[in-house]
Protein backbone atom coordinates (compact mmCIF):
# COMPACT_ATOMS: atom_id res chain seq x y z
CA UNK A 1 0.00 0.00 0.00
CA UNK A 2 2.95 2.29 1.04
CA UNK A 3 4.42 1.21 -2.64
CA UNK A 4 1.40 2.17 -4.53
CA UNK A 5 1.19 5.81 -2.86
CA UNK A 6 4.59 6.58 -3.25
CA UNK A 7 4.36 5.31 -6.77
CA UNK A 8 1.34 7.74 -7.41
CA UNK A 9 3.20 10.24 -5.59
CA UNK A 10 6.18 10.16 -7.29
CA UNK A 11 4.26 10.04 -10.88
CA UNK A 12 2.31 13.38 -9.66
CA UNK A 13 5.79 14.40 -8.95
CA UNK A 14 7.47 13.97 -12.63
CA UNK A 15 3.83 15.21 -14.11
CA UNK A 16 4.06 18.67 -12.49
CA UNK A 17 7.76 18.68 -13.30
CA UNK A 18 6.88 18.36 -17.63
CA UNK A 19 4.27 21.13 -16.99
CA UNK A 20 6.14 23.63 -15.53
CA UNK A 21 9.08 22.71 -17.82
CA UNK A 22 7.12 23.34 -20.58
CA UNK A 23 5.38 26.39 -19.23
CA UNK A 24 8.63 28.00 -19.02
CA UNK A 25 9.54 27.18 -22.56
CA UNK A 26 6.60 28.96 -24.07
CA UNK A 27 7.39 32.65 -25.20
CA UNK A 28 5.72 35.02 -23.07
CA UNK A 29 5.80 38.06 -26.17
CA UNK A 30 3.41 36.34 -28.36
CA UNK A 31 0.78 37.92 -29.77
CA UNK A 32 -2.03 36.14 -31.41
CA UNK A 33 -3.52 37.20 -35.23
CA UNK A 34 -7.38 37.46 -34.90
CA UNK A 35 -9.42 34.94 -36.99
CA UNK A 36 -8.99 36.03 -40.83
CA UNK A 37 -6.47 38.13 -41.12
CA UNK A 38 -3.18 37.08 -42.49
CA UNK A 39 -0.46 39.30 -41.06
CA UNK A 40 -0.16 42.54 -38.72
CA UNK A 41 0.79 46.19 -40.31
CA UNK A 42 3.68 47.78 -39.18
CA UNK A 43 3.30 50.38 -36.89
CA UNK A 44 4.31 53.75 -37.82
CA UNK A 45 7.05 55.31 -36.32
CA UNK A 46 6.43 57.39 -32.93
CA UNK A 47 7.36 60.79 -31.55
CA UNK A 48 10.77 60.85 -29.77
CA UNK A 49 11.08 59.21 -26.22
CA UNK A 50 10.29 61.58 -23.73
CA UNK A 51 13.14 63.04 -22.46
CA UNK A 52 15.70 62.07 -24.98
CA UNK A 53 18.81 63.88 -25.65
CA UNK A 54 18.35 65.86 -28.98
CA UNK A 55 21.00 68.63 -28.56
CA UNK A 56 23.70 66.75 -27.43
CA UNK A 57 27.41 67.98 -28.58
CA UNK A 58 28.70 65.66 -30.87
CA UNK A 59 25.85 63.53 -31.60
CA UNK A 60 22.87 65.00 -32.82
CA UNK A 61 24.51 68.77 -33.84
CA UNK A 62 23.76 68.28 -37.61
CA UNK A 63 20.46 68.12 -37.34
CA UNK A 64 20.72 70.80 -39.82
CA UNK A 65 22.43 69.35 -42.44
CA UNK A 66 19.78 68.08 -45.43
CA UNK A 67 21.82 64.78 -46.72
CA UNK A 68 22.34 66.15 -50.24
CA UNK A 69 24.18 62.59 -51.59
CA UNK A 70 27.72 62.57 -51.23
CA UNK A 71 30.23 62.87 -54.65
CA UNK A 72 31.49 59.54 -56.19
CA UNK A 73 35.24 59.91 -54.37
CA UNK A 74 36.90 59.02 -57.93
CA UNK A 75 35.56 61.55 -59.49
CA UNK A 76 38.47 64.19 -59.07
CA UNK A 77 40.68 61.83 -57.51
CA UNK A 78 43.89 63.00 -60.14
CA UNK A 79 42.74 66.35 -59.56
CA UNK A 80 45.58 69.08 -58.34
CA UNK A 81 44.71 69.71 -54.61
CA UNK A 82 46.13 73.36 -53.85
CA UNK A 83 46.45 73.32 -50.03
CA UNK A 84 47.62 76.48 -49.69
CA UNK A 85 44.59 78.80 -51.79
CA UNK A 86 42.22 78.70 -49.05
CA UNK A 87 44.51 78.48 -46.43
CA UNK A 88 43.18 81.82 -44.70
CA UNK A 89 39.46 80.28 -44.69
CA UNK A 90 40.03 77.32 -42.79
CA UNK A 91 36.91 76.97 -40.00
CA UNK A 92 37.43 75.92 -36.29
CA UNK A 93 34.94 74.09 -34.46
CA UNK A 94 33.96 73.56 -30.65
CA UNK A 95 34.90 70.94 -28.48
CA UNK A 96 33.10 67.83 -29.67
CA UNK A 97 31.01 69.98 -32.31
CA UNK A 98 30.07 70.16 -35.76
CA UNK A 99 28.41 72.92 -35.91
CA UNK A 100 29.98 75.39 -37.73
CA UNK A 101 30.60 79.11 -36.10
CA UNK A 102 28.54 82.09 -37.41
CA UNK A 103 32.19 83.54 -37.45
CA UNK A 104 33.57 81.06 -40.09
CA UNK A 105 30.63 81.94 -42.23
CA UNK A 106 32.32 84.87 -44.13
CA UNK A 107 35.14 82.66 -44.66
CA UNK A 108 32.78 80.36 -46.52
CA UNK A 109 31.16 83.04 -48.54
CA UNK A 110 34.59 83.65 -49.56
CA UNK A 111 35.29 79.65 -51.11
CA UNK A 112 32.00 80.34 -52.32
CA UNK A 113 32.80 83.40 -54.04
CA UNK A 114 35.81 81.81 -56.20
CA UNK A 115 34.07 78.44 -56.85
CA UNK A 116 30.61 80.43 -58.50
CA UNK A 117 33.49 82.68 -60.53
CA UNK A 118 35.52 79.52 -61.59
CA UNK A 119 32.92 77.11 -62.39
CA UNK A 120 35.33 74.57 -63.57
CA UNK A 121 36.89 74.42 -60.21
CA UNK A 122 35.85 72.21 -57.17
CA UNK A 123 37.14 72.20 -53.79
CA UNK A 124 38.08 69.32 -51.00
CA UNK A 125 36.41 69.67 -47.57
CA UNK A 126 38.81 68.23 -44.98
CA UNK A 127 37.47 67.30 -41.41
CA UNK A 128 39.82 66.82 -38.70
CA UNK A 129 39.68 66.35 -34.74
CA UNK A 130 42.27 67.23 -32.08
CA UNK A 131 44.03 64.16 -30.47
CA UNK A 132 41.05 63.57 -27.61
CA UNK A 133 38.54 60.46 -28.54
CA UNK A 134 38.75 57.53 -30.21
CA UNK A 135 40.41 56.74 -33.83
CA UNK A 136 36.89 55.54 -34.70
CA UNK A 137 35.18 58.18 -33.01
CA UNK A 138 37.52 61.52 -34.23
CA UNK A 139 36.66 59.54 -37.76
CA UNK A 140 33.17 60.00 -37.38
CA UNK A 141 33.71 63.41 -36.13
CA UNK A 142 35.43 64.89 -38.55
CA UNK A 143 33.37 63.72 -41.48
CA UNK A 144 30.47 64.99 -39.71
CA UNK A 145 32.51 68.68 -39.90
CA UNK A 146 33.13 67.96 -43.52
CA UNK A 147 29.43 67.30 -44.55
CA UNK A 148 28.10 70.14 -41.60
CA UNK A 149 30.74 72.67 -44.31
CA UNK A 150 29.74 71.48 -47.54
CA UNK A 151 26.49 71.70 -46.64
CA UNK A 152 26.96 75.81 -45.60
CA UNK A 153 28.16 75.87 -49.14
CA UNK A 154 25.95 73.88 -51.01
CA UNK A 155 23.29 76.59 -48.75
CA UNK A 156 25.48 79.62 -50.73
CA UNK A 157 24.81 78.18 -53.92
CA UNK A 158 27.54 75.65 -54.64
CA UNK A 159 26.35 72.49 -56.82
CA UNK A 160 26.60 69.45 -54.04
CA UNK A 161 28.70 67.89 -57.01
CA UNK A 162 31.55 70.15 -57.01
CA UNK A 163 32.47 69.28 -53.47
CA UNK A 164 34.74 66.28 -52.02
CA UNK A 165 34.74 65.38 -48.13
CA UNK A 166 37.19 64.00 -46.55
CA UNK A 167 37.88 63.05 -42.85
CA UNK A 168 41.21 62.60 -41.24
CA UNK A 169 39.86 62.37 -37.78
CA UNK A 170 42.82 63.27 -35.66
CA UNK A 171 45.75 62.00 -37.83
CA UNK A 172 47.26 65.24 -39.26
CA UNK A 173 47.11 67.52 -36.61
CA UNK A 174 48.19 71.35 -37.14
CA UNK A 175 49.54 71.75 -34.35
CA UNK A 176 51.61 68.91 -32.40
CA UNK A 177 51.03 70.10 -29.18
CA UNK A 178 48.98 68.78 -26.27
CA UNK A 179 46.99 71.55 -24.46
CA UNK A 180 43.82 73.42 -25.19
CA UNK A 181 46.07 75.71 -27.57
CA UNK A 182 47.16 72.81 -30.03
CA UNK A 183 43.47 71.11 -29.25
CA UNK A 184 41.91 74.45 -30.66
CA UNK A 185 43.87 74.92 -33.56
CA UNK A 186 43.21 70.82 -34.80
CA UNK A 187 39.55 70.93 -34.40
CA UNK A 188 39.06 72.56 -38.13
CA UNK A 189 37.66 72.10 -41.63
CA UNK A 190 39.84 72.67 -44.45
CA UNK A 191 39.37 73.83 -48.06
CA UNK A 192 41.44 72.32 -50.52
CA UNK A 193 41.18 74.30 -54.33
CA UNK A 194 40.80 71.44 -56.94
CA UNK A 195 41.44 72.39 -60.53
CA UNK A 196 41.16 70.40 -63.70
CA UNK A 197 44.44 68.70 -64.87
CA UNK A 198 46.47 71.08 -67.05
CA UNK A 199 45.07 74.35 -65.69
CA UNK A 200 46.32 76.90 -63.33
CA UNK A 201 43.93 78.21 -60.86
Amino acid sequence: MKLTRFANLLVLGMVLTLAAAGCRKRPGYVTNIPPGQTEIPDVPAGPPLAGADTTSPGTNDMANVSGHPEVDPSLRQNWPRDAKFFAAETAHFDFDSSVVKAADKPKLAKVAAHLKSNPTHAVEVDGHCDERGTEEYNRSLGERRALALREELISLGIDPARIDTVSYGKDRPADPGHDESAWKKNRRGEFLLETPPGTTP
